[in-house]
């Protein structure tokens, strides 16, 4: 069978699953050893006997056993990078990417091009710290995890995009007593207990990244507890949090550093996503 046809034939399918039929292309590109433009320039060819067993495979787990396409191709796009990923930690998502832009952007605007001291808290597969320092050498990245398994991830990543990030192993700030951040990044656990999440996330993302408590806030008040003793006297604090959780985040903020200027920025849907806290003098408006 040639790619074409193989791929035409797999998009009814998952059609017919109510999926995405993004997959197909995606998972045919894995199981062939082709990335998107070569797997493009190949459609008159045929497919394998290996090649077609190995996206049958693929595409079965796809469309009955539940399994995301990140996981099954090890792979996720993350501002312009690949990332492997595996079920030891969260995929990857779009709101994050603009985390990590606004962080980029504000660097610029506060920081001009210094040499910085960053930390990046539960840092899962590596995407935010090591996207830093590929996208700003100067930006020195230390990343932190409780999972011994994401931080081998983390460090596979890191290996693979060539970035300099030192990887901690430890429980939130533990890691990182005695050493002083300009910039202090995390994107942890945040969904309620008792949320209802979607059973592709719930049965195959580590719940251990994905839930904070009975309010989805506990990793927050942990931060927000302790963060005094790492961070330099002006610094700059980002955090990606719920959707619905802005009023409460604020008023945490105000609540250990009252003086500071805090900046809540939507994502491109237009929802609250993002806390920004400005620490000391030069982060006017």
């Amino acid at each position: 069978m040639k790619i074409k046809d193989l791929l035409k034939k797999s998009k009814e399918e998952i059609n017919e699953h109510g999926l995405e039929e993004g997959a197909a292309f995606i998972l045919l590109g894995y199981a062939c050893n082709l990335k998107s433009n070569e797997l493009f320039n190949a459609l008159d060819k045929e497919v394998k006997d290996l090649e077609l067993n190995q996206f049958n495979h693929l595409l079965d787990l796809y469309l009955n056993h539940n399994k995301p396409v990140q996981y099954l191709t090890h792979n996720a796009c993350f501002y312009g990078y690949d990332f492997y990923v595996d079920e030891n930690v969260l995929i990857p998502r779009f709101e994050t990417e603009e985390l990590v832009e606004n962080i980029l952007y504000r660097y610029d605007k506060y920081f001009k091009g210094q040499r910085i001291n960053v930390c990046d808290v539960a840092c899962g597969s590596g995407c935010i710290g090591i996207t830093l320092n590929k996208e700003e050498p100067n930006m020195q990245v230390v990343a932190t995890d409780i999972s011994f398994e994401a931080l081998e991830v983390a460090k596979k990543n890191a290996i693979n995009l060539n970035a300099d990030v030192l990887f901690l192993q430890g429980d939130m700030l533990k890691p990182l007593q005695g050493r002083k951040f300009d910039i202090f990044v995390s994107n942890p656990p945040y969904i309620p207990d008792e949320e209802l999440v979607m059973p592709l996330v719930l049965e195959n993302e580590p719940k251990l990244a994905l839930f904070g408590g009975s309010d989805g806030l506990k990793f927050y008040r942990i931060i927000f507890n302790g963060v005094k003793n790492i961070i330099k006297d002006r610094a700059m604090l980002c955090f990606e949090h719920g959707y619905d959780k802005k009023e409460e985040m604020l008023a945490l903020a105000k609540a250990y550093f009252p003086s500071a200027r805090c900046e809540v920025i939507k994502d491109l849907e237009g929802k609250d996503r993002m806390l920004f806290v400005y620490i000391g003098d030069g982060f006017d408006e």
